[in-house]
């Protein structure tokens, strides 16, 4: 009995992992802001936690039944898709201004202009307001492992939850490693003008779906 679980807990992992690896690695506004962070040291710690665990609670929350909830509320989704459009094309502006003010060259051993409330509110928003998060950890991951049954279903969200774990920690962490390409002024102006376009192209998409 124990061997029969055993051999059908790995694929279960593996099938979680896999799918919640190509949902959490695609450009969105959440990475491109850990990116920003883990690039200028500044809260990573904070922001990496808090993105994880979002994704381990709205996951866990997918597997226990809420996707079903969440799909059938169109008008809390509406809601949230245009608060998140809105705060996302704002944070776009922000990032165009930086741009063209251009940033001065940023180390570790700089000045601390953002507070860790400042950063953790913005991963905050930049997280929970946006309506593609409930769609793909609750109601895809969510429905898909829910179907699985016990503990098919908890192997499934436990692959999916490590999945995001290891990415905002090697996305957050890793990002120094990238850190000799702005050593100039205007990578980061041109780092800048990325995170904006991201963010303006995410507020455009919100506010498109249907």
């Amino acid at each position: 009995m124990t061997a029969a679980v055993s051999a059908g807990a790995l694929p279960g992992f593996l099938s979680g992992a896999g799918l919640g690896a190509s949902l959490i690695m695609a450009i969105g506004a959440q990475n491109a802001f850990v990116l920003w962070q883990g690039l200028k040291r500044r809260h990573v710690g904070v922001v990496v936690t808090i993105c994880a665990a979002i994704d381990v609670l709205l996951i866990a929350l997918g597997v226990g039944g809420m996707g079903a909830l969440i799909s059938r509320a169109p008008v809390l989704l509406d809601v949230i898709r245009w608060a998140g459009a809105i705060f996302v094309f704002l944070y776009g502006v922000r990032a165009f201004l930086a741009a063209w003010r251009g940033p001065g060259h940023l180390h570790a051993a700089d000045g601390e202009t953002q507070t860790a409330l400042g950063a953790a509110s913005t991963v905050l928003a930049l997280s929970l307001l946006n309506p593609h998060v409930y769609l793909d950890t609750v109601v895809l991951l969510g429905g898909i492992g829910a179907q699985r049954g016990w503990p098919g279903n908890a192997w499934f969200a436990a692959g999916a939850m490590c999945s995001s774990i290891v990415w905002f920690t090697a996305l957050g962490y890793g990002a120094r490693l990238l850190e000799p390409w702005f050593e100039k002024d205007v990578s980061w102006r041109v780092l800048d003008v990325i995170v904006g376009c991201v963010m303006w192209w995410i507020a455009a998409s919100l506010l498109l779906a249907r």
